[in-house]
């Protein structure tokens, strides 16, 4: 790792952040001139109906995208013109990422999966070296999410619920100071959506893991501390749950 790179604590934010799409001859704006800020520790709503730039905002935020204009900070250092390289190590060191469709390899055990952002980050050597200790790390971050009597199991044998705790596990499993959930229950029915909620209130009030989670669902978005809402790409309010 080297000296450039920053390993934030404390909040991210988006500054006067607009972001356009080309479409064949056509512009699409989808975000105009958006302020916001997370602090650390901080458990934040983005709420909007499907287009307003949710999940375009989170994106940008966690460095899966780039700004057509305005700034993305970590720590009050702007991060998004960083070279990619370095973008790619922030993202892998800081963030976790949790998205609707659980993006987990078919192909791999359920502790495989959790498995994946530590062979990302690590050289063949060092993921080899180190095994035995990130398995026990896994392990262990599965049974805090009830997962533990699933570690062989593929994610077709799974329930929808059962794939987005491993989800949830695979994000932690590096470490991150910041979790970014995208519509995290919006595959779920109500029962299971709220046992992930309340997983997702539980990291946050006892690790002080800070969550910026975007939804379209008023009675998830009013478990956070605070509720952000986009309209038409652009910030309409800023409100306490």
């Amino acid at each position: 790792m080297t000296d450039s790179i920053l390993l934030p604590t404390e909040h991210v934010s988006a500054t006067a952040v607009e972001k356009t799409y080309r479409t064949g001859q056509h512009n699409v704006p989808v975000l105009r001139g958006v302020e916001m800020s997370v602090h650390r520790g901080e458990f934040v709503s983005i709420i909007g109906q499907s287009g307003s730039g949710k999940s375009t905002l989170l994106h940008l935020m966690g460095l899966l995208d780039q700004p057509t204009v305005g700034e993305i900070h970590i720590e009050g250092q702007r991060v998004d013109d960083l070279p990619a390289a370095t973008r790619d190590e922030l993202r892998n060191r800081v963030f976790g990422f949790i998205f609707q469709f659980y993006h987990l390899l078919p192909e791999l055990s359920v502790l495989e999966n959790v498995l994946t952002p530590l062979m990302i980050r690590e050289s063949a050597l060092t993921y080899w070296k180190r095994k035995k200790e990130y398995r026990e790390k896994a392990h262990a971050i599965l049974e805090q999410v009830g997962l533990s009597h699933r570690l062989k199991h593929r994610p077709s044998e799974l329930s929808g619920g059962e794939m987005q705790r491993t989800a949830i596990a695979r994000a932690l499993v590096a470490g991150p100071q910041i979790l970014l959930a995208d519509e995290p229950t919006g595959n779920l029915d109500v029962e299971t959506g709220q046992g992930i909620m309340d997983l997702l209130r539980s990291l946050n009030e006892d690790q002080g893991l800070t969550i910026v989670m975007v939804t379209h669902d008023e009675a998830i978005a009013q478990q956070a501390h605070r509720i952000v809402r986009l309209a038409s790409g652009r910030l309409e309010i800023l409100e306490a749950a």
